[in-house]
């Protein structure tokens, strides 16, 4: 049995205008101690399939499907039960940590509070563990920061601060939903390190959710590209570099520029990604897609077995495939 698991997961959000459907049967399965990267551009349902499935949207979604944590569903579940999974046996480390922290609480009263409720401590052990959270985590001078606002701290100190709230309850599922956004290179590199061996310590399973591809093949073992709330494709690491099998893979990786070699001029997608509520009639990528045939322009692809491990929702993949990958050879520098 996964560890957690979400079957044909559907949102629909209510705008008061019309419905927009922004999930269309999210399938996915994680197993203790992996590690998942969720990657495409912006707005393609990344941070929307973990708050459905934690129940964190707003009374305008209508959420639909199967959501189990070790057998026990999740979807549809009360408030109470809901409590005793979010922030204890799942845990979330949101995208911005400056507008997730309360600005008029200290760090340490705001770490405290998690710890009373997720593991029952007393006000004094609460506070010595946060400090020990946030040596754990690579601040310095922790007792000295458990006073401080978070408007105090950095930028990279206040994702630090968010990681060590959310390893407060100890939890079986780390989801990091872009933890290093508008961070500088050097402090990105020690969150995904911190990341990396916190999994890597406590064996707990990581979904880093990203639209950089170098972050996740470094950091993760398995992929899912996602596009227009669908999943177009999900491979190990080192298959989907080698043999992308969906053009949108493939468009994603031709943009990377190379780290060695001679330069060359970038590949963009061509287009744009279409609004959730004027999706064409077919696949969603076939108005972008140098590859579509009429097929594509009528029908909507289901995931087809590449190879072990390996899916992708495209008829074409068999033709793709059998080509080279425009960026096959670059896993190394990527990772």
């Amino acid at each position: 049995m996964p560890l957690i698991e979400i079957r044909d997961l559907v949102v629909d959000f209510d705008t008061g205008k019309r419905v927009v459907r922004a999930l269309h049967g999210i399938d996915l399965a994680l197993e203790r101690g992996e590690s998942l990267g969720l990657v495409g551009e912006s707005g393609c349902g990344k941070s929307v399939t973990w708050l459905a499935a934690l129940g964190l949207l707003g009374p305008r979604a209508r959420v639909q499907g199967d959501v189990r944590l070790e057998g026990m569903p999740l979807l549809g579940a009360d408030a109470r039960q809901l409590e005793r999974v979010r922030g204890r046996r799942i845990a979330m480390i949101f995208q911005d940590p400056t507008s997730s922290l309360n600005p008029v609480h200290r760090i340490g009263t705001q770490l405290a509070e998690a710890l009373v409720l997720h593991r029952g401590m007393n006000d004094r052990s609460a506070w010595t563990e946060a400090r020990r959270l946030l040596d754990r985590v690579g601040i310095a001078n922790a007792a000295q920061r458990l006073n401080d606002y978070p408007h105090q701290l950095s930028g990279g100190m206040n994702q630090r601060v968010m990681i060590a709230m959310a390893l407060a309850g100890e939890p079986d599922v780390l989801i990091a939903d872009e933890p290093t956004t508008a961070l500088d290179a050097t402090i990105q590199a020690q969150i995904l390190d911190l990341l990396r061996s916190l999994r890597d310590d406590g064996g707990m399973a990581l979904v880093l959710i990203s639209h950089d591809l170098g972050v996740v093949a470094e950091n993760c073992q398995r992929i899912a590209v996602m596009y227009c709330g669908r999943i177009v494709e999900t491979a190990t690491v080192a298959d989907l570099f080698a043999h992308p099998a969906h053009p949108y893979t493939r468009g994603l990786l031709a943009a990377l520029p190379e780290m060695e070699g001679p330069v060359r001029r970038l590949e963009p997608i061509p287009g744009s990604v279409p609004e959730p509520w004027n999706l064409p009639p077919g696949c969603a990528f076939e108005p972008r897609c140098l590859h579509a045939r009429g097929e594509c322009r009528t029908s909507m692809p289901t995931p087809r077995r590449v190879a072990a491990g390996h899916s992708a929702a495209c008829v074409r993949f068999g033709a793709l495939v059998s080509d080279q990958a425009p960026q096959g050879t670059r896993l190394r520098e990527v990772a």
